[in-house]
């Protein structure tokens, strides 16, 4: 009851102008008990997610796919409006720190989760959240659509290592929490203009991959940096764990070389050769159907970035 009662410490948390009352009543320690007791679990959840891919793609092979265009649109609506509000609440946290504490604490030091429920709470919904965002998967099988590789592997990898990081409390995850909110602000925006059969430019597309690449360049970047603070800091001063370095390290530059494939066959390949591959494409604008299984064409190649 006292971590409820800790008051702010607002020369590491910025003045916010309001606090929601479930922000105010977040409790770290229980989320990180709970998540510490089940976050094998997560595990499970992947297994039944594989399962899905491979038993669900066997199943619509000779069915008609599912339009599910109105479930779509509310789907990625929510998702862009939840990912909005996670960025509006954890930005500021990330720049009060980088402004007044620099980049040391910003890597170091997890006051974002310790000292400030408004981050804590949004970087628990962050991490829970890729429960949920497996679904984008549903879709892609239900509709019949190319699932590529980096899709699932993205899921896959980012649920098993958030959930172990929070565990952790990883210092470094400020950042990485901050700039997934970004990204998926404007990427789940455009999935819900498509879906709504919007034609949003094609270099909206691109823009959106380059986003995901810078944010796994600098996702390597803030590793290298946290393992130079390791090394020269005093022990146990950098809250994070040499394998929780490597892990991540691993991860995103698996994901830079991944997405700069797909950068490449989506935008850069000569023409005959560009993979126009849509884990979440566009939904045609409404016309006449000729064909049950008939496919609509895919335009922009856009890889959610989790």
């Amino acid at each position: 009851m006292e971590a409820a009662n800790m008051a702010y410490n607002l020369d590491i948390t910025p003045n916010y102008s309001y606090i929601f009352e479930f922000e105010n009543e977040f409790i770290h320690q229980n989320y990180r008990k709970w998540m510490t007791e089940n976050w094998t679990v997560a595990f499970y959840y992947v297994g039944v997610y594989m399962a899905f891919i491979f038993g669900g793609q066997h199943y619509m092979q000779n069915r008609p796919r599912f339009e599910l265009r109105r479930t779509l649109i509310v789907w990625n609506c929510m998702l862009a409006a939840f990912s909005i509000m996670g960025a509006c609440r954890t930005l500021p946290e990330f720049i009060h720190v980088l402004r007044n504490h620099g980049i040391y604490h910003s890597i170091c030091v997890p006051s974002f989760i310790e000292q400030d429920k408004v981050s804590g709470f949004w970087t628990c919904m962050f991490v829970l959240s890729k429960l949920p965002e497996l679904g984008d998967t549903v879709f892609i099988v239900l509709r019949k659509k190319p699932l590529i590789f980096l899709h699932w592997y993205h899921h896959i990898t980012v649920l098993l290592y958030t959930w172990y990081s929070f565990t952790e409390y990883t210092s470094s995850a400020r950042w990485f929490v901050v700039m997934n909110y970004c990204v998926h602000s404007v990427m789940y925006s455009y999935f819900a203009l498509i879906s709504m059969g919007k034609r949003p430019p094609r270099f909206l597309a691109m823009t959106i991959t380059v986003l995901q690449l810078t944010q796994m360049i600098v996702g390597c970047a803030i590793n290298i940096w946290a393992h130079n603070y390791m090394a020269t800091a005093p022990p146990h001063s950098c809250h994070i764990s040499n394998i929780n370095i490597k892990l991540s390290m691993t991860m995103y530059f698996s994901y830079f070389v991944l997405f700069a494939q797909f950068f490449y066959k989506s935008y850069l390949a000569p023409k005959g050769k560009k993979v126009k591959e849509d884990p979440m494409p566009e939904i045609p604008r409404p016309k006449k159907v000729d064909s049950l299984n008939g496919f609509p064409r895919q335009r922009n190649g856009v890889v959610a970035a989790h």
